[in-house]
């Protein structure tokens, strides 16, 4: 098998799409940010995943690189009190990442599925190299 049947960007689309990385069809997360064990659509299975905290520091550094800037804009242009940034800020970043989150292990998922890492793909490479 090679990497191009598992092509990355359409795979990485349909993780931040929350997608079954094979199909595209069925969701992947189940409630907020479970990985179900197998796509309901496709079948494919989807257990063998390894994002960790993979996506919960990926997410935390897109924030600040996006509400760093931001911040320095609103600091130098309006001059607002201490304690109204920190709040407005508090609360812009909490949003952002809530917004990120499952998006960002979606993607973590599909390139682990489109490098066949962790085990996703060797049960059917097997098979078809026991067949052949």
């Amino acid at each position: 098998m090679t990497e191009d049947d598992r092509p990355i960007r359409p795979a990485l689309l349909r993780g931040w799409k929350r997608k079954c990385p094979n199909c595209g069809n069925g969701p992947m997360l189940k409630d907020y940010l479970k990985v179900r064990d197998e796509c309901p659509v496709c079948g494919e299975e989807l257990f063998h995943q390894r994002a960790d905290d993979g996506p919960a520091w990926a997410t935390i550094i897109i924030s600040g690189h996006i509400l760093a800037p931001l911040m320095l804009f609103v600091y130098t242009a309006f001059r607002p009190e201490g304690w109204v940034m920190a709040l407005g800020f508090s609360v812009v970043f909490l949003a952002l990442a809530l917004f990120l989150l499952p998006r960002v292990k979606g993607m973590f998922v599909a390139l682990q599925w489109s490098r066949r890492m962790h085990g996703f793909g060797e049960e059917k490479e097997a098979q078809k190299e026991a067949a052949e």
